[in-house]
């Protein structure tokens, strides 16, 4: 029973992770706590649901759709509203993300209705023993998916010119903008990226889960948590942020009950922030330079 509920808790940390990588580097560059990601999140959701419903396209297929969508709508939110209190007190900040998650949220009520929906394709009941311990192949794929996406992030940021670009303008603004980087380039880069990853997790949220606009508060949440466990800005923090969060959620709904899995994970990220405030992997990005 143990070892059923932990590989249920590492699949769901893998969602986790996913989502809270498309959160901790918008934090990390732009000083922006995006309130709204779990409603950016939930659009995705339903990309894959009216998809999978009016054209019969297997979820799967949808994702790339989700990503491109998304990354399309973080464009403007970015350039048109962001951009202009981006240098603005957080207090702020959290006001306009906070203002366009309740946006979304009564848009998607209104068009979508506030009713529970689920992606369940013909193959959702399948799944994999092993051990004794049962695995469903949906899990399984949306878990393997989701260390892909974040593997590719991390390799993303790490070697590529504008993942370093990102890193940079997160160290020091005014020195990378001495070496020729744009930050509202980086800005809007940064934003429409965990845009995108948002809708992807969205996307694969709706094949494990059912989902309504009311959950939105929930994901934005635990991508908050996530970042903060594993240490804002890093990727492979936020994979391991993910995996605990999923692993401690898990076993609290079964030993401890469904209602406080709220409370336990507030708990873990307040226990975290006094044990280590950095995160479990959180280090300053000057602590990296190598002279």
């Amino acid at each position: 029973m143990i070892l059923q509920i932990l590989v249920n808790g590492v699949l769901l940390g893998g969602f986790y992770a996913l989502i809270g990588v498309g959160f901790s580097p918008v934090w990390g560059v732009t000083n922006i706590i995006n309130l709204a990601h779990g409603a950016i999140a939930l659009l995705g959701s339903y990309i894959t649901y009216y998809m999978f419903q009016n054209l019969h396209l297997d979820p799967f297929l949808t994702l790339p759709v989700s990503f491109v969508c998304l990354y399309i709508f973080g464009y403007p939110v970015q350039r048109y509203l962001m951009n202009m209190v981006v240098k603005a007190q957080i207090f702020m900040l959290l006001i306009l993300t906070f203002g366009l998650e309740i946006f979304l949220v009564n848009f998607m009520t209104t068009f979508f209705s506030a009713d529970f929906r689920s992606v369940t394709p013909e193959y959702a009941g399948k799944s994999i023993e092993i051990a004794g311990v049962v695995i469903p192949y949906i899990r399984l794929a949306v878990f393997a998916i989701c260390m892909v996406v974040t593997a590719i992030m991390g390799f993303f940021l790490e070697k590529t010119w504008t993942g370093k670009a990102i890193r940079a303008t997160s160290l020091d603004l005014e020195a990378a903008m001495m070496t020729g980087i744009s930050p509202k380039k980086i800005y809007s880069i940064t934003f429409t990226s965990g845009s995108a990853l948002a809708g992807l997790s969205g996307s694969l949220l709706s094949l494990t889960q059912a989902f309504s606009p009311n959950i939105a508060g929930g994901l934005a949440l635990r991508a908050f948590i996530v970042a903060i466990l594993g240490g804002l800005g890093r990727v492979e923090g936020a994979f391991l942020g993910g995996l605990l969060l999923g692993v401690i959620e898990t076993l609290s709904a079964f030993y401890i009950g469904e209602s406080y899995k709220n409370a336990i994970a507030f708990g873990l990220m307040v226990f975290m922030l006094i044990v280590k405030p950095s995160g479990l992997l959180g280090r300053k990005y000057y602590a990296e330079v190598k002279h």
